[in-house]
Order: C-alpha cells, then structure tokens, then sequence
C-alpha cells in the first residue's frame, strides 16, 4: 500500500474484474444500434434531407468511431469504452503509457474495421439465404454466392464461440485476455490507476521569452487539447443519452405499430415514374402478384420485385427515400 500511495508509483496493473470488461463491451454493443435508431427517426421524418444519412450510415458511423477510437488509443491507450470505465491497454513495448504504432494500428483494425466488414458480410449472407430460400429463381445462383451461404454460418458460429471461449477462460482466471481480438492486437486489459498532474500552462518567464510565432502555437496545441477534451466529456455525458435511446428503441420496437409511423409525403412530381394502371408493379410493369407496400412510401409492388431492389439498393424504387427490408407489409386483397 505504501508503495501505490507513493508519487512515483503512478500506475496500477491490477487486472480488470469480468464485470468491468464485460460493462465496456456491453457499452460498445449499445452505442450504434441507438444512434442508428435516432437517425432512422429522423430520416424517416424528413426523408428527402436526411435519407442519405440512413442510407450510408454505416460508412459514416465507421469513420466517426475510428476519428474518436484513434484519439483515445493515442491519448489514453484505451478505447472510449475502456477510457469510460477507467481501463488502458497495456502492452510490453508501451513507453510512458502510451501504445507503440504498431499496437496502436492493430487495435483501430481489431476495434473499428473487423466489426464493420463482418456486419457487412452478415447483411449480405441473409441477403443472399433469403433470396436463395424464398425465391425458385435463384437457386441458380453463382457457384460462389452459394459457397458463400453454406459455409458462413459456420465461420460466424466458430467466431461467437471463440470469443465465448475466452470470457469463459477470463471468468475462470485461466485467461489473460477476455477477447480474441484484444490477444491479437498484442496488448492486455489493465485498471487505469494513473494520477499525473499536467501543468496548466508555461510560467510568466518562459511566456515572456516565448517569440509571436511560438506563443501561437502553443495557443492553438492548448485549442487542440481544450477541443479534444470537450468531445471526449461530451462523449461520456451523451453515452447515457445514448443508453436512454436503446431503451427508447427496445421499448418502441416492443409496443409500437405501424400506425406510429410518419405518414410519408406524396412524391412532388413524376420525374423518374411511369403512369402505370393501379394493378401494375412499378418495377417489373407487369400485373402484381402477392402485393406488398413499401411503408416510408406507400407503393405497392410485386414481393420479389421489391425486396430484390430494397436488399441492393436500400431505398424505394419510386420514390429513392431509404428503405429496409423490414418497411415491406404484404396486402391481403379481397375479391370486392
């Protein structure tokens, strides 16, 4: 005790409790499908303004979450959810605290870019399961597309149950790692005890000998830390905001109905349509067969014509508003 208390013992390796890393991961799990559902909210409001937003979120959502991850492994050797929950990353090259390149770049893959092109390729297989378990038509598929659908699943269990794997070693103390991918990135999860006083600013001496040029940047490198703090606080204030969302979308999703959706607005002109009797699908121009609406429009269209186009394209072949698969209703009509 005597030695953590002393002022050159600056850091604890003390290894994190199951609880502790099992919380950050449950924060990162949390954060994207909440901002997803807010900006569905709103794309779904205004279509025509921000349906582009739904429509690359994902893009953009990645390049936002590596600008703040690569802040906070550079600064903190820790993610945001690390950082939130009082833990850095540790690694045998680490010099002052801070993470080598290579760390550093190994844990922005394995954080942001892994996730991203697994979900895409998640999208994709039911997708193509779908399309290939709905439709006779396709079972003609590519040789490789079908490839693609058998095997996964077991690529996605084998991936689930690593990582199951190695919460269960963690738990039992037989693991220095709780995540496959922090093993790989070569680092190890330790508590964040660190108490380092950062001076405030240059004293009245040296800011007196300091030339124009060099007080101007110092002003700016003290903008850049004011600014970088800032969002990392606006950050950790706004994860309960964003806590709040996911429950707000669980409980919308569980208690909500159709009804509840905004009535989307009639197309201002027919540029881009065909005048087609009521009866046609708009896609394939032929009578419908098993009629279905897109809700953010209101189009009716033949089942497999709309669902090959939302699943491509992720918008309304009318209207072009944003669009998912499960926007599809399937009509009943009556012989009156």
């Amino acid at each position: 005790m005597a030695e953590a208390a002393h002022l050159t013992s600056a850091v604890s390796h003390d290894k994190p409790s199951y609880f502790e890393v099992l919380a950050q991961e449950s924060l990162l799990s949390t954060v994207r499908p909440a901002v997803k559902h807010a900006i569905r909210v709103v794309a779904e409001s205004k279509p025509e303004r921000f349906g582009w937003f739904l429509l690359h979120f994902d893009e953009i959502y990645t390049f936002l979450d590596f600008l703040v991850e690569h802040h906070h492994l550079r600064k903190y050797a820790a993610t945001f959810s690390e950082h939130f929950y009082s833990l850095r990353r540790d690694c045998n090259d680490s010099t002052n605290g801070k993470l080598s390149t290579k760390v550093l770049w190994k844990s922005l893959f394995l954080v942001v870019l892994l996730p991203y092109v697994k979900q895409k390729f998640d999208e994709y297989f039911e997708n193509q399961r779908h399309l290939y378990n709905t439709f006779t038509s396709n079972k003609a598929m590519a040789p490789l597309t079908k490839a693609f659908v058998a095997i996964y699943p077991y690529v996605h269990t084998a991936w689930e149950a690593t990582v199951l794997a190695y919460q269960t070693g963690y738990l039992l103390g037989k693991l220095d790692h709780h995540s496959p991918f922090l093993f790989l990135s070569g680092a190890t999860l330790v508590n964040d005890l660190e108490t380092t006083e950062v001076p405030l600013g240059p004293s009245r001496l040296s800011w007196a000998n300091m030339s124009v040029p060099r007080r101007a940047l110092y002003l700016l490198g003290r903008l850049g830390s004011l600014c970088a703090v800032g969002v990392s606080t606006g950050l950790s204030v706004g994860v309960f905001f964003v806590q709040f969302l996911d429950w707000w979308y669980a409980s919308e999703t569980t208690h909500t109905s159709l009804t509840a959706l905004p009535i989307p607005e009639a197309p201002q002109d027919d540029k881009g349509t065909i005048d087609l009797h009521w009866k046609l699908c708009p896609v394939c121009h032929r009578t419908r067969s098993n009629d279905t609406a897109l809700s953010v429009s209101g189009y009716v269209f033949c089942y497999p014509c709309t669902y090959d186009y939302v699943s491509e394209y992720k918008k309304c072949p009318v209207t072009q508003y944003p669009a998912q698969t499960d926007h599809l209703i399937q009509l009943y009509m009556t012989d009156s």
